[in-house]
């Protein structure tokens, strides 16, 4: 049984910042929250000096929220535990954005479909091609990873995309995929199989509404760019 001479310093402090959580939450500085969020992964250890250096590697929360797992190991303190935890931690986030798809929640316009997409593809070190399936309504049916590739390409087959499509009974479809580069501009790749895929599309009665690239936190949409 630890004495209050053995008792960890860190752990009274954390008591406290648990206290001014449920007091109030937007009173926490952001190394404060960072820190409650770093604690539960390694609970034994002094969570704040973690804290400070990932916020000042990173540049704010978001930074570090994105960062990769090879760039966080890279900060001292952080292990295996750790990058485990904020995997979860994102898979969660992801998750719970991505619930938009089970409540038939109708997508309008591109940026409704970069911050769908953009919790479950931003800070990925490869591509990943995804493609949002719409009724005649534009409400979603679906949200479906096709192929996940490398640092600069996601294969993908216009015949696969449709068969995804007539097997869904959509009518719309959004094709998604990010650049890990942070550019999301598209290449000529991108272009070539936008255009594939329309081409097929049409004879089906399948519309293709938007192609829309993730990189970072910005996106490009063909649509709003007249590629399609």
């Amino acid at each position: 049984m630890l004495t209050k001479k053995d008792h960890p310093h860190h752990l009274g402090h954390r008591a406290r910042l648990k206290d001014r959580l449920r007091k109030d939450s937007r009173a926490l500085a952001d190394y404060e929250v960072l820190e409650l969020l770093l604690s539960y992964a390694n609970p034994r250890q002094d969570a704040k000096p973690l804290a400070k250096a990932l916020l000042a590697r990173f540049g704010g929360l978001r930074g570090v929220y994105e960062a990769r797992q090879a760039e966080l190991s890279q900060v001292d303190g952080v292990g295996p535990g750790l990058t485990a935890f904020w995997e979860l931690w994102r898979e969660f986030l992801a998750r719970l954005g991505e619930q938009v798809a089970g409540e038939r929640v109708a997508v309008t316009d591109a940026k409704a479909v970069a911050d769908l997409a953009r919790e479950r593809l931003s800070g990925l070190c490869t591509e990943e091609f995804w493609v949002l399936l719409l009724d005649a309504a534009n409400r979603v049916l679906a949200w479906e990873r096709l192929g996940r590739g490398t640092v600069n390409q996601a294969p993908v087959y216009p015949r696969e995309v449709l068969a995804l499509a007539l097997r869904r009974e959509a009518a719309g479809i959004i094709l998604v995929h990010n650049h890990p580069g942070g550019d999301p501009n598209p290449s000529d790749k991108d272009r070539e199989v936008t255009r594939q895929v329309v081409m097929a599309a049409h004879p089906l009665g399948v519309k293709v509404l938007d192609h829309v690239v993730i990189g970072g936190r910005d996106y490009f949409s063909f649509r709003q760019a007249r590629l399609i």
